[in-house]
C-alpha cells in the first residue's frame, strides 16, 4: 500500500506505483583501474579526486609527445618523459593511496629524429616491475609539425611489439577516433576549446583513403602479426563505433574505451553499453586518458559505472570491465 503523505496538495508521490527499485549500492563502493591515463602530468588536487572517487589502481602512461619542448623530437626528449614519470611514481603512490604503474613506449605523433637511440634503451626499462605495459603507440594517420613516413612509424611500432613480446607485457595501441556527425567549425587561429594542442600545425595525412582512422588499426594488426606479438597483449586504447566491429570480429585484441572526453571523440557511456550487449564484457575496458593538455574528467570512469547499469548492463559485466580484466591484462595485484 502506497503512503499517505501529509502535505497541502498531491506531489509526484502520490501518483507513483508501489513499485520499488533495487538499485546496487555496491556499485558506490566499486573499485575500478584507471588502464589508460597521463596522471603524472596532472594536479594534486586531481590525483586526489581519482583516490576519492575508488581508483584502485591505474597505469601513468609516458610517451606523449605534447610535452617535449622542441619538434621535431629526439631520443633523449622521450626518454625524460620515461625518467620523469618513475621519478615521481613512488610520491603519487604514497601521497593518494591507489596503486601506479607504468606504461612507456614512442608514439608516432610527432617525428622522433634518432628513434633507434630510444628503442635501445627501452629493454632495460621494461625489466623494471613499476613497468607493466608498453605504449602508447601505433601508426597516426598525420604528426605534428612534420610528416613520418608510413614505414618508418611501422619500425618504431614494430620494434616495441617485439620487446612486448619478448618481455610478456602488454602493448597499448593508440587507435585514431573518426567522429561520427558534424564537428563545429572554429575561428581561424582559435584553438579547439579545450585541447591545448596546435591543430593547425599538424602535417599532411601520410595514411590515404575515406577511413585513414581504421587504415591506421589494420596497419598495426597486420605490424603485430609481423612482430608475431599475440593479439591477446594488445590493448586497442581509445577504441570507437568505427574500430570496435573490426577489432572484436577479426582481431583477438582488448578494447579500451575512451570516457573521458566525449566533446573531443565523441565516445560515451552508450557505445561502451552497446558493444558489451552485442559482444559481452570479456574485452572490454575503459579508461579516463586525463592529462594537462587535454579537458578532461577523472570522474568519467565513475560516472560510466553508474551509466552502464542504468543502461542495462550488469553489475557482474561492469565489474568485469572496470576492474577484472584490467587487472588481468596488466597483471595488477599479483
Amino acid at each position: 500500500m502506497a503512503p499517505i503523505y501529509p502535505t497541502r496538495r498531491p506531489t509526484d508521490a502520490d501518483y507513483l506505483s508501489d513499485e520499488t527499485i533495487d538499485l546496487p549500492s555496491s556499485l558506490l563502493n566499486l573499485p575500478w583501474v584507471d588502464c589508460h591515463n597521463h596522471a603524472q602530468t596532472l594536479s594534486w588536487e586531481d590525483r586526489e579526486r581519482y583516490a576519492l572517487t575508488g581508483c584502485q589502481s591505474m597505469v601513468m602512461v609516458a610517451s606523449e609527445y605534447h610535452w617535449t619542448p622542441y619538434k621535431p623530437v629526439v631520443a633523449d626528449d622521450i626518454r625524460f618523459l620515461w625518467d620523469d614519470a618513475i621519478n615521481r611514481r613512488r610520491a603519487i603512490e604514497n601521497n593518494h593511496f591507489f596503486e601506479s604503474n607504468l606504461a612507456l613506449g614512442v608514439h608516432t605523433g610527432v617525428r622522433i629524429e634518432n628513434p633507434a637511440e630510444l628503442l635501445a634503451a627501452m629493454d632495460d626499462y621494461c625489466r623494471l616491475d613499476e613497468v607493466v605495459a608498453l605504449g602508447e603507440t601505433g601508426v597516426t594517420p598525420s604528426q605534428h609539425i612534420e610528416e613520418w613516413d608510413i614505414d618508418g612509424q611501422r619500425a618504431v611500432v614494430q620494434a616495441q611489439m617485439e620487446l612486448a613480446d619478448e618481455h610478456n607485457l602488454p602493448i597499448i595501441l593508440h587507435t585514431p577516433n573518426r567522429r561520427t556527425g558534424d564537428s563545429p567549425t572554429y575561428r581561424v587561429g582559435a584553438s579547439t576549446p579545450g585541447y591545448e594542442k596546435n591543430t593547425s600545425l599538424a602535417s599532411s595525412p601520410v595514411i590515404k583513403g575515406e577511413n585513414p582512422a581504421l587504415g591506421a588499426v589494420k596497419i598495426d594488426i597486420q605490424t603485430a602479426k609481423e612482430a608475431r606479438l599475440a593479439e591477446e597483449q594488445i590493448i586497442a586504447s581509445h577504441a570507437d563505433p568505427n574500430n570496435s566491429k573490426y577489432l572484436l570480429e577479426q582481431t583477438d585484441c582488448y578494447l579500451s574505451f575512451t570516457v573521458g572526453y566525449p566533446w573531443l571523440t565523441g565516445v560515451t557511456a552508450a557505445d561502451v553499453a552497446e558493444v558489451i550487449h552485442e559482444y559481452g564484457s570479456d574485452r572490454i575496458m575503459v579508461e579516463t586518458d586525463c592529462a594537462n593538455i587535454l579537458r578532461t574528467s577523472v570522474f568519467s570512469v565513475k560516472r560510466t559505472i553508474f551509466d552502464l547499469y542504468r543502461m542495462g548492463i550488469s553489475e557482474s559485466d561492469i565489474r568485469k570491465v572496470v576492474l577484472e580484466n584490467p587487472r588481468s591484462v596488466f597483471k595488477l595485484g599479483e
